[in-house]
């Protein structure tokens, strides 16, 4: 975990137990969402980006992998990977881990557009954008490839 980048902490609230007494599927996503905003604020697309560049980023595709029980009370955090990237999309996966013991809770691979907000439509990342995201794979590309990374969802039979 130590070059992937920590992008979200938090606490589980009560109100995103389920019946069963754990994390709501839901919540999960909640997290990740959070730590995306957080890679948006790294790479150059925060409030201030947003606003020069007239760039944001939409949720192409997004899997998530629940491996693990969270609990009331519990401490998480979400640790990202860049995977890859083309001019105009990110390729991540997010790991929610539990700082306690270290367990793996859920890994979600995602795919990233960046948009141009006026138009709504798909654009190139700005330069100095594109030098952080390029700057981040560096970091990133001598890190292994996620177990959960490129799976296809269906019934093997």
């Amino acid at each position: 975990m130590n070059e992937l980048l920590l992008t979200h902490q938090a606490t589980i609230v009560e109100d995103w137990i389920d019946y069963n007494g754990h994390l709501r599927d839901a919540f999960y996503f909640l997290l990740f969402s959070h730590a995306t905003d957080a890679l948006m604020d790294r790479i150059g697309l925060d409030a201030d980006g947003r606003a020069i560049h007239g760039h944001t980023l939409y949720t192409l595709e997004a899997h998530i992998n629940y491996l693990g029980e969270t609990r009331l009370g519990e401490q998480v955090q979400v640790f990202t990977q860049l995977i890859d990237h083309d001019s105009k999309r990110l390729h991540i996966v997010h790991h929610l881990y539990r700082p306690a013991d270290g367990e793996l809770l859920a890994a979600s691979e995602q795919m990233l557009m960046n948009i141009a907000s006026l138009a709504g439509r798909a654009a190139k990342f700005a330069t100095g954008v594109e030098a952080n995201i390029s700057a981040l794979l560096q970091t990133h590309r001598t890190l292994p490839r996620p177990g959960y990374c490129g799976r296809v969802i269906g019934i093997r039979r």
